[in-house]
């Protein structure tokens, strides 16, 4: 075989070739038997993740409803998922009144304004939309209670969940880049300094390039690789939220539109097993005790399948 040597492109944003060639050869088995005790790691079917991340949002809001307490959720944008989560609510006939819910990101615009509440694809508008709105009314908690980021209350965002006594809970899962919500390792806002990072609070950011990539394949900007529509930039959380909040699950179970194929299969492998740096933001899961729920996709085997060809 012919040798023909190269590094990877200068876009790429983690580029360390001994980690990456370990991250291509970890197995599903690796993922069960995770050396990191902070990581309960558990690889199921596709389906379940999603089904247990519903599960695990409704029964949190049902049993802290039921006992009378507040429960300070960060919550990502599985957009129609939510609306389920709000037949069951309404189904039970939980009081959601000491419910708080804060939006992991937004949109944003090349000056760094912030997509409104009206926007349809922002996310603010989904979970109004498909979780707030789909609630009966007299179970609703107030509406100044279902957070999401605003050129109004940007400043204050991090404050506003540390006021709180953090979240509850935190859900996350790694963009293409390795991204948490969307702090990316590319821009030139995130921190490259580790103990920076780590206390970094909410930010207006610039999307990496592959972000714009990843998005563009969502069905809100047509699943047709229109780059062009997704914005250039977004207001997110930071590490800091994620690291301050009691409790966390990590889902790795994206893929593209239900085939095995996924780009998240090595990213999932990096945030997981490698180094703990801004290069690979997700990493700093590592750090803290968190639930890890990998996918039987994500989990498979990496390796060549000339079947699909080039």
């Amino acid at each position: 075989m012919s040798d023909f040597k190269y590094s990877p492109s200068h876009h790429v944003p983690f580029r360390d070739q001994d980690a990456l060639g370990a991250a291509r050869k970890i197995t599903r088995e690796d993922f069960l038997n995770h050396p990191n005790k902070n990581l309960d790691v558990k690889v199921m079917p596709d389906f379940d993740v999603w089904f247990f991340f519903m599960m695990d949002i409704y029964f949190r809001i049902k049993h802290a409803m039921e006992a009378g307490e507040k429960l300070v959720m960060i919550l990502p944008q599985p957009w129609p998922l939510y609306e389920k989560i709000a037949y069951m609510i309404n189904r039970n006939k939980i009081d959601c009144s000491n419910l708080y819910t804060f939006n992991m990101d937004e949109y944003a615009n090349e000056d760094g304004v912030i997509a409104p509440e009206e926007w349809p694809y922002g996310f603010t508008h989904s979970l109004k939309k498909y979780f707030y709105g789909k609630l009966d009314p007299q179970l609703r908690p107030p509406e100044n209670q279902m957070v999401g980021l605003t050129n109004e209350n940007f400043k204050d965002y991090g404050k506003m969940i540390t006021d709180l006594g953090g979240a509850d809970i935190c859900y996350s899962g790694p963009g293409w880049t390795g991204h948490l919500a969307f702090v990316e390792p590319d821009a030139p806002e995130v921190p490259k300094n580790l103990e920076e990072f780590k206390q970094m609070g909410p930010s207006i950011v610039t999307l990496s390039p592959f972000t714009l990539a990843q998005n563009s394949l969502h069905g809100s900007f047509g699943s047709s690789g229109d780059i062009a529509a997704v914005p250039p930039k977004a207001a997110t959380i930071g590490p800091a939220q994620f690291l301050e909040a009691k409790n966390r699950i990590g889902l790795y179970s994206i893929g593209v539109h239900g085939t095995a194929t996924s780009w998240q299969r090595l990213i999932a492998r990096l945030a997981l097993f490698g180094p703990v740096t801004p290069l690979v933001p997700d990493s700093i899961i590592q750090l803290v005790p968190s639930n890890v729920w990998v996918t039987e996709t994500i989990a498979q085997k990496i390796e060549v399948d000339w079947n699909k060809g080039y």
